[in-house]
């Protein structure tokens, strides 16, 4: 099925990679009369269909979470948030919260930005957790479920993560070698591709060679 029209679009994680390209593309394609965007600090731009809502995670409210469809770009480092069970409350009970109350409100779409190697059965925590808010997502009987799992993200963050900056060089030099699935890629290309494949309405998953 495709949707010519949809009424309301909700974005959390506006603030990041993804999310920031993802709110800015939604507003400009008219395909969603608004665009809600759930965050803790202001854009710092305007657009006439984007309403910003301020929003406490820690305090949920189903009354905030209305929408049609709903994409999450939520997502940390366990360095950047201190702890594992800071991390696992960023990057799992939030996104879970708020499909949930999302479902519950009457939303037809779910799309979340996961992570390439997400696996609810891996040895690694940050695959393992990716993993399973994929397979908790899975539950909640949404009509239409999308999974985005990018490799490296490319792009302007607003924190410097040395790490990443490093093997954002390694992998612009070594792409032709690389098998599509695994170079990395442009925030901008994943934000268009979740646009493109919610027009559908098909649940789905979707690897970084998808998203190009």
């Amino acid at each position: 099925m495709t949707t010519n029209y949809v009424k309301t679009a909700l974005v959390v994680g506006a603030t990041g990679l993804v999310g920031n390209s993802l709110v800015r593309q939604l507003a400009d394609s008219a395909l969603y009369e608004r665009v809600n965007v759930l965050t803790r600090r202001p854009l710092a731009w305007q657009h006439p269909r984007l309403q910003e809502i301020n929003y406490d995670f820690d305090r949920p409210s189903s009354l905030l979470v209305q929408a049609d469809h709903i994409f999450c770009c939520l997502g940390t480092t366990i360095r950047k948030a201190g702890s594992r069970d800071a991390f696992l409350k960023v990057d799992y009970q939030y996104p879970i919260n708020i499909a949930r109350m999302g479902r519950a409100n009457g939303a037809s779409l779910f799309a979340i930005v996961t992570s390439m190697g997400a696996d609810a059965g891996s040895t690694f925590f940050y695959n393992r957790v990716k993993g399973e808010v994929e397979r908790d997502l899975a539950l909640l009987d949404y009509p239409a479920l999308l999974i985005f799992r990018p490799s490296l993200l490319l792009g302007q963050r607003r924190d410097f993560r040395f790490g990443e900056r490093v093997g954002e060089g390694f992998m612009r030099l070594l792409a032709p070698l690389i098998p599509a699935k695994y170079r990395a890629i442009e925030a901008d290309k994943v934000a268009a591709a979740m646009i493109r494949y919610a027009r559908k309405e098909e649940s789905g998953v979707f690897e970084s060679d998808l998203l190009q």
